[in-house]
């Protein structure tokens, strides 16, 4: 996901995908720890991903004036 795409999102669509890609961090932890991951990548994929959802989030937070 490009941080374009991840500005284009509403509050409750942002809130929304970052519960998707926890849920698929925390099957992915368990697919690990068992051997059985296929795509190791995607592990970083989705943390980086989390990251730039959590940026967005924390950039709206903030008041316009401290800007």
């Amino acid at each position: 996901m490009k941080a374009s795409d991840v500005k284009a999102l509403t509050a409750d669509q942002l809130k929304d995908e970052l519960l998707k890609l926890k849920k698929e961090q925390f099957n992915l932890r368990f697919q690990k720890a068992s051997g059985q991951v296929e795509n190791t990548a995607r592990v970083r994929q989705i943390r980086r991903d989390v990251a730039r959802i959590k940026t967005v989030q924390a950039q709206r937070a903030t008041p316009a004036s401290a800007k």
